[in-house]
C-alpha cells in the first residue's frame, strides 16, 4: 500500500467518524523515524564529512556528533544551521522542519523570510547570519 500524502490524510482524519479506526488505518503513513534517524539519512546522501558539517554549520564537532548519536535534539535554529550546512534546498530544509516537530519557515515572519531568501540563493549560513544582525533579527547562532 502506497504512503498518503498530508493532503489525503487530512482528508480522511476530517471525514473519519472513528479515531481509533483511523489510526489503525493509517499506520503506515505516519512518521516513525527519530530526529537522529532522519538526519543521518539526510547526513548519509550528501558527499561531506562530520567535521566539515560542523564547520559549516556553525557548532562544534562534540555537539554534532551528540546530536548523531541522539544525546541531543537540536533547536529550531540548530537544524536550521544544519540544513545550511547540508546546503539542503528549501523544499528538503521545510520537510525536515516539519518531519522534526520544527514549525516550518514562514516568509510572513520577516525572520523566516531572511532566511527562506538565503536558502534560496544559496548564501552560506555566516553570510545570512549577518543579513539578520544587519536586519535586527535573531541569528541562527
Amino acid at each position: 500500500m502506497s504512503k498518503k500524502d498530508t493532503d489525503n490524510l487530512q482528508l480522511d482524519l476530517m471525514s473519519s467518524p472513528n479515531l481509533s479506526n483511523f489510526l489503525e488505518n493509517n499506520e503506515n503513513n505516519f512518521i516513525s523515524e527519530s530526529v537522529t534517524e532522519i538526519l543521518n539519512k539526510v547526513f548519509s546522501e550528501k558527499n561531506i564529512s562530520k567535521a566539515a558539517l560542523a564547520k559549516r554549520s556553525g557548532m562544534s564537532e562534540i555537539y554534532l556528533h551528540q546530536i548523531f548519536a541522539g544525546r541531543r535534539t537540536p533547536s529550531r535554529n540548530r537544524l536550521l544551521c544544519l540544513c545550511y550546512g547540508l546546503g539542503i534546498s528549501l523544499d528538503e530544509t521545510q520537510e525536515l522542519l516539519k518531519v522534526c516537530g520544527c514549525a516550518p519557515l514562514y516568509p510572513k515572519i520577516r525572520r523566516d523570510a531572511i532566511i527562506v531568501y538565503g536558502i534560496l540563493h544559496q548564501i552560506d549560513l555566516f553570510e545570512n547570519n549577518d543579513q539578520l544582525f544587519t536586519e535586527n533579527e535573531e541569528t541562527l547562532c
